[in-house]
C-alpha cells in the first residue's frame, strides 16, 4: 500500500512539474524585459539631454553645454578605449592621450566659434586639426624617451589610434553643429536620430526574422536581415525627419534623404561591428557600465562615430557649396 502511494505521489509531482513553468524558464524572459526597460529609460533621458542642449533658448548657455557634453564624451570614451587596450595587454600613454583629447576638442571649438580671431571656415578648422595631430605624433615620439615600458612602439600606436577614434571623430559633431551658413543643430539632430533608428531597426528585425549571420566570429547576434532592417528603418526615419523639418535644412530633399538613409543605415552597422571587435579582443561584454541597459560611452557612440564624418562630408561637399 505504501509503495502504491509513493508511486502515486511521484506521478502527481511529475504532472505538476510539467504543468507549472519552471522559474529558470521565466528568468530569461524577465531579464530581457528588464534590460529592455532600462534601455528605453536610459534612451529617453539621453534624448532629453541632447534636445535640451541643442535647442536651449540662450545660445551662450547652449554652446557652453554642448562643448561640455562633447568634452565629457571624448574623455570618458577615450578612457574606456584605453582600458579595453589594457585588458588586451596593450600598452598606451594614457595621460598623454587624455591631454591631447582636451586640447584637440577645445581647440576645434575655439576655431569653429571664431574665438581665436581667425577664420571659422571648414578648411581652417581642418588645418588646425591636421597641425595638431602632427605635433601630437611628434610629442609621442619624445614621450618615448622617458617611458620605462618595453612596448613603446605599440604604446604610440594605441595612444594615437585612441585619439583618432574617439575625440577626433567626435569633433565632427562640432563641425556639423557650427557649420557656417546653415542651422547645424538640425543636421546634427537628424544624423543622430537617423543612426539610432538604424540601430533599433537592426535589433528589432534581426531579433524577429534574423537567420543568416553576418560576422559570427565578431558579433554572433548580427544578421543580414538585421542589416536590411537597419537600412529600411533609417531610410524611413530620414524621409520622415526631412518631411517635418526640411525647411530648416538647406539643400535637403527626399532624394538626399534616401541616399543618406541607405548610407548611414549601412555604416551604422559597420561602426557597431568595429566596436564589437574591440570588446571581443579585450574579452569584455560592454565597454563600461555608465548607462543602464546600454553599457558604456563607446557602446553609446559606436555607430555615431562612424556616421559623423560621413554626415559632415555630405553636408560640406554635396548639400552646400
Amino acid at each position: 500500500m505504501g509503495g502504491e502511494l509513493s508511486i502515486g505521489n511521484r506521478a502527481v509531482c511529475l504532472i505538476l512539474s510539467r504543468a507549472m513553468p519552471d522559474a529558470s524558464d521565466a528568468q530569461p524572459s524577465s531579464s530581457k524585459a528588464t534590460a529592455f526597460f532600462r534601455r528605453v529609460t536610459t534612451s529617453l533621458v539621453l534624448w532629453t539631454v541632447v534636445i535640451g542642449v541643442l535647442f536651449f533658448e540662450n545660445p551662450t548657455v547652449s554652446r557652453g553645454a554642448f562643448i561640455f557634453l562633447i568634452l565629457f564624451l571624448a574623455l570618458a570614451g577615450l578612457i574606456e578605449f584605453y582600458e579595453l587596450a589594457e585588458m588586451r595587454g596593450l600598452a598606451c600613454f594614457k595621460w598623454s592621450g587624455l591631454l591631447g583629447a582636451v586640447l584637440l576638442t577645445v581647440g576645434t571649438y575655439l576655431n569653429l566659434t571664431g574665438r581665436l580671431g581667425l577664420s571659422d571656415s571648414p578648411a581652417r578648422v581642418n588645418d588646425f586639426e591636421t597641425g595638431f595631430i602632427i605635433l601630437f605624433v611628434l610629442g609621442l615620439c619624445v614621450r618615448m624617451f622617458v617611458s620605462k615600458s618595453n612596448h613603446r612602439m605599440s604604446a604610440i600606436a594605441i595612444t594615437l589610434f585612441g585619439l583618432m577614434y574617439v575625440p577626433w571623430l567626435l569633433n565632427f559633431f562640432q563641425k556639423i553643429y557650427f557649420f557656417p551658413r546653415v542651422d547645424g543643430k538640425y543636421f546634427l539632430l537628424y544624423f543622430v536620430l537617423l543612426t539610432k533608428f538604424s540601430d533599433m531597426g537592426a535589433y528589432a528585425i534581426g531579433s524577429v526574422i534574423g537567420r543568416h549571420k553576418m560576422v559570427p566570429r565578431i558579433s554572433p547576434h548580427k544578421t543580414w536581415e538585421g542589416f536590411a532592417g537597419s537600412i529600411l528603418v533609417a531610410t524611413g526615419a530620414s524621409l520622415a525627419f526631412v518631411r517635418l523639418f526640411g525647411a530648416h535644412m538647406d539643400g535637403m530633399n527626399a532624394f538626399h534623404a534616401v541616399i543618406l538613409g541607405v548610407v548611414l543605415g549601412g555604416t551604422a552597422v559597420v561602426g557597431d561591428l568595429v566596436e564589437s571587435l574591440f570588446k571581443r579582443e579585450a574579452g569584455a561584454k560592454d565597454s563600461g557600465g555608465l548607462f543602464p541597459g546600454i553599457g558604456g560611452i563607446l557602446d553609446l557612440l559606436d555607430s555615431l562615430l562612424f556616421n559623423a564624418p560621413i554626415m559632415y562630408l555630405y553636408l560640406r561637399h554635396v548639400l552646400t557649396d
